[in-house]
């Protein structure tokens, strides 16, 4: 397994991630004994990040982490564990954003409560509080440091701007955001900015939510799950451009004897030694063809004919609807 260093002077982590909201049902059902799968074979191939969220499954994905743990003594040792916390919901029901520190902390000890765990070595704020200064926010991250209930922050969804005013405050060891081959937006000033701070780029749906596989989601299933079937490059006509794109991508891994997914995890590997990709997955046989990626060594050329088959902005749609936008930093 690649080795990385999650933030400057950080733990050595694999270069690959999961990305456990998979361990809920937001992109379908799954179960305990899938997740808990997904988790062993992990641990035999040597991958030791996870990346959760209080809010994956309201609690469900750190409440499957935590009965693996307990099933498995010795396995949180070999684990780099993640969570986020900063949505959550108002008195009236509406989706809103809480970066204070009565709130993170509250959130974070109830995390550690499902995991089974003392402390965490990586704590994201998941959404910034738009009427919070960064500086405030992420001193209340440096509290949690302070405690000893994590070991490292760091935040989801935010501008270069916004890190380098962060870590001017405190060491930031990730920000995760969206990127992969059909979500390129980082490499306008982020992918720049935590290479130049020393910081993580934790790079969640690195294969595009599917469409950079052998089998995306088919059109059967997208309207059964409300997050994809309200995204715009799931919608028509949006969806028949991108697949017949992406047609010539799963045609080019094939030519190189690998599958779409896996030489989409060694594009984003091959972006920077600090690029960590943390995708999704409720199946075992997926997990493995995605860790394959991480073996796949690329030439210049490789690359230049992935850019050809997938030039930046090809693909159809935004990456989020409006409602999705509201949260995340846009910033080019």
């Amino acid at each position: 397994m690649r080795m990385t260093t999650m933030g400057k002077g950080g733990p050595k982590i694999s270069a690959f991630g999961i990305g456990a909201m998979s361990f809920s049902n937001f992109y379908g059902p799954t179960n305990e004994a899938e997740s808990h799968a997904i988790l062993a074979t992990a641990l035999d191939l040597g991958v030791t990040h996870i990346d959760t969220s209080n809010i994956y499954g309201m609690g469900g994905s750190e409440t499957v982490i935590g009965t693996f743990f307990k099933a498995n003594p010795g396995a949180r040792d070999r684990f780099h564990i993640a969570t986020k916390a900063g949505i959550t919901k108002d008195e009236a029901g509406n989706r809103c954003f809480k970066n204070s520190l009565a709130h993170i902390e509250a959130e974070l000890d109830g995390s550690l409560a499902r995991m089974g765990i003392d402390c965490v070595d990586l704590m994201y704020i998941h959404r910034r509080q738009a009427d919070m200064p960064i500086e405030e926010a992420t001193e209340n991250l440096a509290a949690l440091v302070k405690k000893g209930k994590a070991k490292s922050i760091g935040f989801s969804e935010i501008a270069p701007s916004s890190l380098r005013r962060a870590a001017a405050v405190h060491p930031i060891a990730a920000v995760q955001s969206e990127y992969s081959l059909s979500t390129r937006a980082p490499e306008l000033g982020l992918v720049q900015a935590c290479a130049e701070l020393g910081t993580a780029l934790v790079a969640f749906s690195p294969v595009g939510r599917s469409l950079l596989t052998d089998n995306p989601i088919s059109r059967e299933v997208i309207p059964q799950l409300g997050f994809t079937s309200s995204n715009p490059r799931f919608q028509e006509p949006n969806l028949s451009f991108n697949l017949a794109i992406t047609d010539k991508f799963r045609a080019l891994a094939a030519e190189m004897g690998t599958s779409a997914a896996a030489l989409s995890i060694a594009w984003l590997i091959h972006q920077g030694d600090h690029v960590i990709p943390i995708p999704g997955t409720r199946s075992v046989a997926h997990f493995r063809e995605l860790v394959a990626g991480c073996d796949l060594e690329l030439t210049a050329a490789d690359l230049a004919r992935i850019e050809e088959v997938l030039p930046v902005g090809w693909c159809y749609g935004d990456r989020y609807n409006d409602a999705q936008w509201v949260g995340p930093e846009r910033f080019c």
